[in-house]
C-alpha cells in the first residue's frame, strides 16, 4: 500500500476516526491489496465491482467499498497536498550533519522542507544518499577535518539555511556499544555547536541515544555532561527544548528511545517543541500483520532438502516479490531455522525443551534471551538494529503464526528474520522512497538500523512549517 502510515494519519486528522477505526479500515484495505493489489491507475467503480463478485457477506463487501473509498479520497490529497508542496517557492532550507544515506529527511520535501546541503563521512553512503537525493549538495568527508568543515559551513550559509539538523553516530554512548566516556565519537557535538554558532541558522535538531543526556566529554580542561556544554556554549542566543522520547508514541511501530534537543533562536516568536504523542501505539501486527506467510532460503541444504521441508518456497517467494523487491526472504542456516520453527510468537528459543539453539557440533549455544527470539504481534516492534539479518541477534525473528502439520506437530511460520521490506514498514520509510534498485540489500539492511524513523521526524518538522508564513 501505498503510504499507510500517511494514510493513518489522514484518517484520525481529517476524520477523526479514533485508533480502533483506523486498524479495522487499514486491514480491510490491506485485505484488498492482498488479494487485488492496488492500482492507482484503475478507477475506484473497478474494484466496487471485482468486491461485488468475491464470495463473501454483504456487510464485509460494504466494508471493503468503505475502506476503498476512503483510501482513493486519501490519494486524492495525498498528490494535491504533494503538487502544492513541489509549487512552494520558498521552501525552508535545512543543512544535514551525518548524514548517512537520508533516512531522516525522507518526508521532508514532502512538507515543504528543502535539504541543500548535507555532509557524510562515507563516500559509500554519501554516493546512496545523493541517488536518494540528487538536488542535495553531498559534501564528503570527515567533519572534523577542516576543510570538510569549512566547506560545509560556506555552502549551509550561501544558501542561506533556516534549520540545521544532526544526528551524530551514538555508538559512543549506545547501550549496544561500551558507553566510554574517552570514545572519540562523543567528541563529534563539537563540530554541531562550531556549525552553529558559524551558520547561525532559525532553528536546530539534535538527535541521539537517551545516554547522550548523561554523557560526559573532557573538554576545557575538564569533564562536562555534553548538554551542559551545549547549553553553555548556545543558550545565550537559543531556546532549548530537551525530550527524551519512544518514536512509537508518535504513529511509530518500533519502540525507539531517543533524546531530541530542539533549538530555537531568541529573537524568534515561534519556539520548537516536540508534538504531543499520539496515545496509542502501533503494532507489529498493524505494520506487516497483512503480508502472507514467508519461508526462509536455508543457505546449507540443497535445493531438493530445501523443498521438503519448505515445499511452497518459491510460490511463495513470488508472491512476495510482486509486494516489492526488497521482500526477499532472508538466508539463514538450518539448526536455527529449525528451533525458530518450536518457538511461538514472543518467545526466545532458549526455552525450548528440545529444539534449543545448538552449535554445529551439537552442543547448546550460550546466550542473551533477547537472541533467537520472535517479536510480539501485538506491540510495537523492538528497536531495530544494525545486525537486523541475524537470528542470533537481539529481538530479530518474525512473530510468525502458529500452524499444525501434517503429523498434527504444532509449528511456527515465519522461522526467520524480517525481510528488508519489513523493516522499511517498521521504520516507516515510505514505499516510494527513491532508493536505487541495485542498492546492496545487506548494505542497506544495517545503514537503516541506524537511522531514525523519518515519520517521527515529519511529526517534528511540521511543528515548524508555520515560518514559513512569518518570513
Amino acid at each position: 500500500m501505498l503510504n499507510e502510515f500517511e494514510f493513518r494519519d489522514w484518517l484520525v486528522l481529517n476524520k477523526s476516526y479514533s485508533q480502533k477505526v483506523v486498524k479495522d479500515i487499514v486491514c480491510r484495505l490491506n485485505r484488498v491489496n492482498r488479494y487485488l493489489g492496488l492500482n492507482q491507475n484503475l478507477k475506484i467503480d473497478s474494484y466496487y465491482e471485482i468486491i461485488a463478485d468475491i464470495s463473501a457477506s454483504s456487510s464485509v463487501k460494504s466494508q471493503l467499498r468503505r475502506s476503498i473509498r476512503l483510501y482513493f479520497e486519501f490519494l486524492e490529497f495525498y498528490h494535491s497536498h504533494t503538487k502544492l508542496t513541489n509549487e512552494i517557492t520558498n521552501p525552508i532550507k535545512v543543512c544535514s550533519m551525518f548524514s548517512n544515506i537520508g533516512v531522516a529527511e525522507a518526508y521532508l520535501e514532502k512538507i515543504g522542507f528543502d535539504v541543500v546541503v548535507a555532509n557524510e563521512l562515507e563516500e559509500r553512503r554519501a554516493k546512496l544518499y545523493s541517488s536518494i537525493y540528487p538536488r542535495t549538495e553531498m559534501i564528503v568527508g570527515d567533519i572534523t577535518n577542516q576543510d570538510v568543515f569549512d566547506m560545509f559551513v560556506e555552502k549551509s550559509k550561501s544558501k542561506n539555511v533556516d534549520v540545521l539538523m544532526a544526528t551524530p553516530p551514538c555508538q559512543g554512548m549506545s547501550t549496544a556499544g561500551r558507553q566510554q566516556i574517552d570514545d572519540d565519537r562523543n567528541m563529534l557535538i563539537l563540530p554541531v555547536i562550531d556549525a552553529v554558532e558559524l551558520i547561525n541558522p532559525k532553528y536546530v535538531f539534535i538527535e541521539n541515544v537517551p545516554m547522550f543526556l548523561k554523557t560526559s566529554i573532557f573538554v576545557e580542561g575538564e569533564n562536562k555532561l555534553i548538554i551542559d556544554f551545549l547549553q553553555e556554549k548556545l543558550s545565550e542566543k537559543y531556546r532549548f527544548s530537551i525530550s527524551s522520547i519512544d518514536v512509537s508514541d508518535f504513529g511509530v511501530p518500533q519502540s525507539r528511545e531517543r533524546a531530541i534537543i530542539l533549538l530555537t533562536r531568541i529573537d524568534l516568536d515561534l519556539i520548537w517543541e516536540i508534538p504531543t504523542p499520539d496515545g496509542k501505539k502501533v503494532t507489529l501486527r498493524d505494520a506487516i500483520g497483512h503480508l502472507p506467510d514467508l519461508d526462509p532460503f536455508i543457505k546449507d541444504l540443497n535445493e531438493e532438502e530445501r523443498n521438503k521441508i519448505f515445499p511452497f518456497f518459491s510460490e511463495k517467494r513470488a508472491k512476495a516479490l510482486k509486494i516489492s523487491k526488497w521482500h526477499e526472504p532472508p538466508h539463514h542456516i538450518f539448526r536455527q531455522v529449525e528451533v525458530m520453527q518450536h518457538t511461538a510468537s514472543g518467545e526466545t528459543a532458549f526455552d525450548n525443551e528440545v529444539f534449543y539453539p545448538r552449535k554445529a557440533d551439537g552442543t547448546a549455544v550460550k546466550g542473551y534471551r533477547n537472541t533467537y527470539k520472535r517479536q510480539s504481534w501485538d506491540r510495537p516492534a523492538y528497536t531495530v538494529t544494525m545486525d537486523n539479518r541475524k537470528i542470533s541477534s537481539q529481538n530479530n525473528v518474525h512473530p510468525g503464526r502458529k500452524i499444525t502439520t501434517k503429523n498434527g506437530e504444532n509449528i511456527y511460520s515465519d522461522a526467520r528474520t524480517l525481510t528488508l521490506y519489513e523493516i522499511m514498514l517498521i521504520m516507516t520509510i515510505p514505499e516510494n522512497w527513491n532508493i536505487p534498485d541495485n542498492a546492496p540489500e545487506a548494505f542497506v539492511r544495517r545503514i537503516i538500523g541506524e537511522g531514525i524513523p523519518p515519520l517521527f521526524v515529519k511529526k517534528v518538522f511540521d511543528n515548524l512549517s508555520g515560518i514559513r508564513g512569518m518570513e
